[in-house]
Order: structure tokens, then C-alpha cells, then sequence
């Protein structure tokens, strides 16, 4: 046992971080809410990670992406890779640097057991939910988190007994800028979701 896993043993009991450590978590986006959703989980005591992201970090990524400066330019997945080994040594991360497509999802994701939606596109989103829907997975997904201010109105819907949406469900980046506060409050929701699907 780790050093990091004797302190988390102050806040769960062992068969608590036991449920915890032995589910599969996948990430289908490594931006602002894949990225700090992921941090947040690690340091509630997952260690195994698919994380799929096609994309590299840049300049305009840092203001709500855990990512720091000098991981411009890398890609996504391996930043936050090596971000979150920095938290705990023995998390286990099959990073992906992939798009999702209906031919290849469901494969990615097969031996997850929750899956948390943290993509930008629309029609990607609804692919996401549509495709592990029918493979029976847990999905926590966002819509409408752009902007600043009522922080209240980021709710948690759920649609169904494995399928959540957290985010206000109107609010986009068209119209608003996203931003860290309400990005990371959405994150903190998913993440806090999948603890609760956990050890319900």
C-alpha cells in the first residue's frame, strides 16, 4: 500500500477504497471537464483509466485545463498522463490519442465500468451517449456549463438508472466563454457522481 492510499484510508474504510480501486473509469475528452474530472478522481482513489483525446494542449487550454505551461504543444492524453502519476505513483492510464467514432467506441470503453462524457461537440456527445447506452455502461455526461456567475443553475439530471447529465443544459460557448469556476464545478459533479454510483 502506498503512501497516498494510507492517507485516503482516513476518509474511506478499506472495503469503501477496495469498491473504489477495483472500477474501471473512462474518460472520453481530455479537456476542461475530462481533465479536471480525472485529477479529482485520482485523488478520490481511482487508479484505472482509459483516457481518449485526439487533441494537444495549447496557450488557450490553460484557463480551466489541468494542464500548466510547459505541456503546449504535448498531447492531451500524455500530459494529463503524467499529471496524474504526480498525484498517485501507482495509477494504471491507457491513454488514447484518438478520435471516438461509432466503429471504435465501443471497443475503447469496453472494460470500463462508468464512462464520463467530456466532450465539446454536440453530435459527438450524443454518439457517446447513444453508442455505450446500448452496451450498458454507467455514462455521467455535461451540457451547458459556459460562463460565469449562478453557479447554482449547473444541476445534476438523471435521465435514467445509468445515465446522468450534470450542467444547466442550455448555456454554450457560442454565446459564453467558458471558464474555470463553472468548468470545474461541473467536473467536481461528474467526479462526485461516479464516487456516489461507486459506493452507493
Amino acid at each position: 500500500m502506498t503512501e497516498f492510499e494510507k492517507g485516503l484510508l482516513k476518509y474511506f474504510c478499506k472495503e469503501d477504497l477496495k469498491k473504489i480501486q477495483q472500477t474501471k473509469i473512462g474518460i472520453a475528452g481530455a479537456g476542461g471537464l475530462g481533465s479536471n474530472c480525472a485529477m479529482l478522481l485520482v485523488r478520490s482513489g481511482f487508479i484505472h483509466f482509459t483516457i481518449v483525446d485526439f487533441d494537444r494542449v495549447e496557450v488557450s487550454n490553460l484557463n480551466r485545463q489541468n494542464y500548466v505551461y510547459s505541456q503546449v504543444n504535448q498531447s492531451k492524453v500524455a500530459a494529463l498522463k503524467e499529471n496524474l502519476a504526480q498525484i498517485h505513483s501507482n495509477v494504471q492510464i491507457e491513454a488514447v490519442e484518438d478520435r471516438l467514432a461509432r466503429d471504435n467506441i465501443k471497443e475503447i470503453f469496453s472494460s470500463c465500468d462508468i464512462v464520463i462524457e467530456a466532450v465539446d461537440c454536440p453530435e459527438t456527445k450524443a454518439m457517446i451517449i447513444e453508442e455505450l447506452a446500448q452496451a450498458g455502461k454507467y455514462i455521467v455526461a455535461a451540457s451547458g456549463l459556459a460562463g460565469w456567475g449562478n453557479s447554482d443553475r449547473i444541476k445534476v439530471k438523471k435521465i435514467n438508472d445509468r445515465l446522468y447529465i450534470v450542467g444547466d443544459l442550455i448555456s454554450t460557448i457560442e454565446n459564453n466563454p467558458p471558464c474555470a469556476p463553472v468548468v470545474t464545478l461541473t467536473a467536481s459533479k461528474q467526479a462526485d457522481l461516479v464516487l456516489g454510483i461507486v459506493l452507493q
